[in-house]
């Protein structure tokens, strides 16, 4: 069985540089205010033109700069490095900020794009540390990202209900990726993301998760959930936590079983794929602090998760290879519970 620890960067990263490469298909979600402003992707988005959408498109870059950091020497490093340089740059991002600041395009790729958005920054930050050639891309992309971070600041007092379903409007998930930007660049939306969630999720009791997955959900909701809180409580509060908000044992055996995906050329289907990645991530980040007669049986978990899906985000339909490569990279390479 293959372990997280041979999962091969290479190929994923091969995978993101061919998606971001892919102009076509591409699904356009685009407010057009008139006939002027009905254009090609690449002159929408001078950056995130790819990948078949522009969020797609933005977690591949992710992907990318991950796996730049873990190997720098790797096969691909000098054509990402070509790569961001080409699309990186001070010009590209000027234009993505001019699309989000035109009217009507405020919730633009809220949340799941900005959560995205903010983690790439994130990453980029972490690669300059470790290469500090990288720094020309991290200072490229600031204005986007400060942008993006200042509009979940705005958005975040306003949200007065999650979203739960496991798919694109997930609210846990969005904060998830957003809380390491945030703790490096933005001690207020740090804030912000602490008080929401724990007035989203702080008194949730027996999460029902018999009731996951829906047919095309790419995230548990309640694992999310429960990873969230994990990085923002400390431990033995949120072991308090956890204890009042585990599923009881049936509805917990949902969560441990890989979930079958009977047409991974389906669209949706697909998305089932991404399921098992984020659910074999959320075990490995969380297995450290579950309870003792739990850990054996998360960490068998999220093997058997990785197992059923890894293949999926380099082989198959482009439906789910332009954006899989991500979640598998999650999956395998998912850092300490402080950081994604």
């Amino acid at each position: 069985m293959r372990t997280a620890d041979d999962i091969p960067l290479d190929r994923l990263a091969a995978t993101a540089l061919a998606n971001v490469r892919t102009e076509y298909p591409f699904h356009l979600l685009h407010l057009a205010h008139g006939d002027d402003e009905v254009l090609a992707p690449r002159a929408l988005h001078p950056v995130f033109h790819g990948a078949y959408d522009w969020h797609s498109c933005a977690h591949m870059h992710w992907t990318l700069a991950r796996c730049l950091r873990l190997r720098a020497g790797g096969e691909h490093a000098q054509s990402i490095a070509a790569h961001f340089d080409a699309r990186l740059t001070p010009a590209a991002v000027a234009g993505e900020c001019a699309y989000f600041s035109a009217p009507g395009r405020a919730t633009f790729e809220r949340p799941y794009g900005w959560g995205w958005l903010l983690q790439l920054a994130a990453e980029l930050d972490a690669l300059a540390a470790a290469q500090p050639a990288a720094a020309r891309w991290r200072d490229a992309l600031a204005p986007l990202a400060a942008l993006v971070a200042g509009r979940l600041l705005a958005w975040l007092p306003r949200a007065e209900f999650p979203v739960r379903a496991g798919t694109h409007g997930n609210s846990a998930f969005a904060l998830l990726l957003s809380l390491q930007y945030a703790r490096r660049r933005d001690s207020a939306l740090a804030a912000a993301i602490e008080q929401r969630a724990r007035r989203w999720f702080g008194a949730d009791r027996r999460y029902p998760a018999e009731y996951e997955p829906g047919g095309d959900e790419f995230l548990s909701g309640g694992l999310c959930e429960a990873l969230l809180m994990a990085r923002l409580l400390p431990a033995g509060q949120w072991a308090s936590w956890w204890s009042d908000f585990a599923p009881a044992g049936p509805a917990l055996a949902v969560w441990l079983a890989p979930v079958p995906v009977a047409d991974p050329a389906d669209a949706k289907i697909v998305h089932l794929h991404g399921l098992n990645l984020s659910r074999a991530w959320c075990w490995r980040q969380l297995r450290p602090l579950l309870p003792a007669s739990l850990q054996d049986k998360a960490a068998h978990a999220a093997q058997e998760h990785l197992q059923a899906s890894l293949a999926a985000a380099t082989e198959g339909d482009y439906v789910g290879t332009h954006w899989l490569a991500s979640f598998a990279l999650l999956a395998a390479r998912g850092e300490s519970v402080d950081g994604c």
